[in-house]
């Protein structure tokens, strides 16, 4: 804590107080639009609630960041991955809640009613899509690109660690990210079986859920750690335990506040934008929400990427997939089933089946990718550019052939990632060694 101290100047505790007040002060004008009488057009609603949204966000990241000095460094990882996705669980849960309403309302399997065009359980389950390629296609890859960007800027495409000079050959994690992705490799086996459902069901959601709890019981026997910390977290980390603990709780607190406050203004405006413009409601919030709400959690990545702590970097955006893949697609029919009043699953209808199948079979792909515990540059641009050919071709071809497109993608990462899978078997069975029965004493200790 001293060391913190004293790397704090004036200069930077102003900024990063500027910073800490601008998050603060970015829910005013949204609160302005619930409270205070004030309207605007769709569009303007849409940027103002997810401003906030993003406010809240960048809060909670670096709450959830200083929070690592009080609890295992491997506890700490998950929290941070959990409370940074938190603004997608909001307002992914605000369509599925208005999902279960409307079978509530109108008994169908999940009638648009006053949503839109697209009926409120596919916009949920639109937004889990696009929240889950959006973490691997863009947030992983970022990563790999940052930091082989500094490097060859800071030493040409050698990484120089103390005296020695080693070839730079990607993003390597510690053993202990082994925990992350032998339980994402978990959850991503079992949700391959989601496609082949009419719904997401309470037993799903009991499976997924129980994945998540095992998960957080393995990372918390992680031995605590000082972490590295960066920004306004490293200024919030340089205060006393009182006044710091203190200081996070408030953080915590407002920032969950205005999420849950904006989250259903903000997917309100964003279907309504659709709406009035002819845009795609389905696109908006398959990805210009997750884009909104996961901003953040980018941004902090990046920022400990270009530090070139990749271990930090991709580390936790490794865990935030565990949770989106474990805990947020099982909480979506708990959900739907208490605004229902029944114990009927999210259902799955249409489009959704392939959208579920393509964001399964890229997590297969990216786990296939890390099974080394190592990503490489080209590795980073296949992620990359697989991502954005789906991308696109989702949004550019005529709708009569969307479904073909998806199944398309879905089998070219299903086959590629189990070629790797294949090719990679001696370090797989390293891989679920470590993750499951490896104690942590051990993990530490780098091969």
């Amino acid at each position: 804590m001293t060391r913190l101290r004293e790397d704090i100047t004036k200069r930077s505790a102003g900024g990063y107080r500027l910073a800490l007040a601008a998050a603060a002060l970015a829910s005013v004008p949204a609160f302005w639009l619930k409270f205070g009488g004030g309207t605007a057009a769709h569009p303007v609603e849409a940027l103002l609630f997810g401003l906030a949204i993003v406010g809240a966000a960048f809060l909670l990241s670096w709450a959830a960041e200083v929070a690592q000095l009080d609890i295992s460094a491997g506890l700490a990882l998950a929290v941070l991955a959990l409370i940074a996705v938190l603004p997608e669980y909001a307002v992914d849960f605000v369509f599925a809640w208005r999902g279960g309403q409307s079978v509530q309302a109108f008994g169908a399997s999940c009638p648009s009613g006053e949503v839109g065009t697209e009926s409120p359980c596919s916009l949920a389950l639109a937004n889990m899509t696009g929240a889950n390629r959006l973490l691997i296609g863009v947030g992983w890859s970022m990563v790999v690109f940052i930091a082989w960007y500094r490097t060859r800027r800071r030493n040409g495409k050698a990484l120089k660690v103390g005296e020695k000079t080693w070839p730079w050959r990607g993003v390597v994690l510690e053993r202990t990210h082994s925990v992350e992705i032998s339980y994402l490799a978990v959850a991503t086996v079992y949700s391959l079986t989601l496609p082949m459902k009419s719904s997401i069901t309470l037993i799903d959601a009991t499976i997924l859920i129980g994945i998540f709890v095992l998960y957080t019981v393995r990372i918390s026997r992680a031995p605590a750690e000082e972490p590295h910390l960066v920004g306004p977290a490293r200024y919030l980390g340089s205060f006393a335990d009182g006044p710091r603990r203190a200081t996070i709780g408030v953080m915590f607190a407002f920032a969950a506040l205005v999420i849950v406050l904006c989250a259903e203004p903000f997917a309100h405006a964003l279907v309504e934008t659709g709406k009035d413009y002819g845009i795609s409601e389905f696109f908006l919030v398959q990805w210009l929400a997750p884009l909104a709400s996961e901003a953040p959690e980018f941004i902090v990545a990046g920022l400990f990427a270009w530090r070139l702590n990749t271990n930090s970097a991709l580390g936790t955006l490794v865990s935030s997939k565990v949770n989106q893949w474990t805990l947020l697609v099982g909480s979506l029919p708990i959900v739907f089933a208490i605004a229902s009043g029944s114990l009927h699953g999210l259902p799955i209808a249409g489009t959704q089946r392939e959208e579920i199948l393509l964001t399964a079979a890229q997590s297969l792909f990216a786990v296939a990718m890390l099974v080394n515990l190592r990503m490489s540059l080209a590795e980073a641009g296949w992620i990359f550019a697989l991502f954005a050919a789906q991308f696109t071709a989702s949004a550019f071809v005529p709708e009569s052939l969307h479904d073909e497109v998806l199944l398309i993608n879905s089998a070219i990462y299903l086959i590629v990632g189990l070629m790797l899978l294949a090719r990679h078997r001696g370090e797989m069975r390293h891989l679920v060694r470590d993750g499951f029965r490896t104690p942590y004493a051990q993990l530490s200790v780098q091969e």
